[in-house]
């Protein structure tokens, strides 16, 4: 199902102040800005790993200045800042540090290569010092809101966003409620066990998580000696009918599979949309595959369930971090 031919212009209503918009993954920071004009100024960076914890945070006041400057908006109008970032989170003294797998190294140790040895990133307290109003979600909190304004999910009370890119990351809504949990950290399915093993080293520590075994950078991880060094060439590999590559993918769906499957019988979902780097590149090979995992079991839960794919293509990290701050 693609649907980046039919996505909606999202513009502020005249007259609103314009709104920052920072999407933090493993791999990336990403910022825009909104306004009456649309949703514009995108800069993009390798997100920052090396120093002092602070400078992811540093990083994205600087990206929001270049943004701001590409979009003709004074940095000094910005009224609000909302950021969608892969997590786990941390609280401390209530603001909002980052424990991410793919961007502290002190997490999982020098055995995943990440060039620092941090437990957290600070985040949330350098951005109120710099800015009037801050707020910061997971990243799949913020899709799933995005996907429920303007995308796939609209119109539900009872649907999940899953994206499967550098990392693996859920956004939950059961009765109309969105699932934030103590430290806003509800939706970590990612770092979820559905399978065996015992050499796929996630980021956070575990070994044999979903995210482990199956997000981007676990792909490269594990599969370079193969000779699939990223998931585009592992796709093409199983598109010329490589059987070896076509075993692979079909391993991957049955996990991922597993996942959305667990997600949806426990807690009785309608509709999950799906995006992330892995996925949106590969939805053609992808989605049936999932689909698979989920028909004909236990059908009391899974009849009438549909995955389809995200509705906001590839800009939904761009909305989710809009979706944050609008009303």
């Amino acid at each position: 199902m693609t649907r980046t031919a039919s996505l909606p212009l999202i513009q502020l209503p005249v007259g609103a102040a314009p709104v920052a918009c920072v999407d933090i993954g493993g791999t990336k920071v990403a910022v825009s800005v909104a306004d009456a004009q649309g949703v514009r100024g995108k800069v993009a960076e390798p997100t920052a790993k090396e120093g002092a914890n602070d400078a992811l945070a540093r990083q994205i006041i600087r990206l929001v200045g270049q943004s701001c400057a590409s979009a003709g908006v004074p940095v000094a109008e910005i009224a609000a800042v909302g950021v969608a970032s892969c997590g786990p989170f941390v609280m401390r003294e209530g603001l909002i540090e980052l424990a991410a797998p793919n961007i502290c190294g002190g997490l999982a140790g020098k055995a995943r290569g990440l060039p620092n040895d941090w437990h957290t990133a600070l985040l949330e307290a350098p951005l109120r010092a710099a800015f009037p109003n801050v707020r910061v979600e997971n990243d799949g909190i913020g899709a799933l809101e995005a996907e429920r304004r303007w995308g796939a999910l609209q119109g539900l009370d009872h649907c999940a966003y899953v994206t499967w890119s550098t990392g693996i990351g859920v956004g939950l809504c059961v009765d109309g409620r969105v699932l934030r949990g103590k430290n806003g950290n509800a939706g970590h399915a990612g770092h979820t066990f559905v399978s065996d093993n015992h050499d796929a080293l996630c980021g956070c520590g575990n070994v044999g998580d979903v995210e482990g075994l199956i997000a981007g950078n676990a792909i490269a991880r594990r599969f370079a000696p193969l000779g699939y060094p990223d998931a585009a060439t592992l796709f093409v590999a199983a598109s010329a009918h490589q059987t070896g590559a076509e075993a692979l993918i079909d391993e991957l769906c049955r996990i991922m599979g597993r996942t959305l499957y667990n997600l949806v019988v426990t807690l009785d979902l309608q509709r999950i949309s799906l995006g992330g780097s892995v996925f949106w590149h590969h939805r053609e090979t992808l989605l049936p595959r999932l689909r698979a995992h989920l028909a004909g079991k236990l059908p009391a839960l899974t009849d009438g369930v549909e995955l389809v794919s995200a509705g906001l293509g590839e800009r939904v990290g761009d909305y989710a971090a809009l979706a944050l701050v609008v009303d």
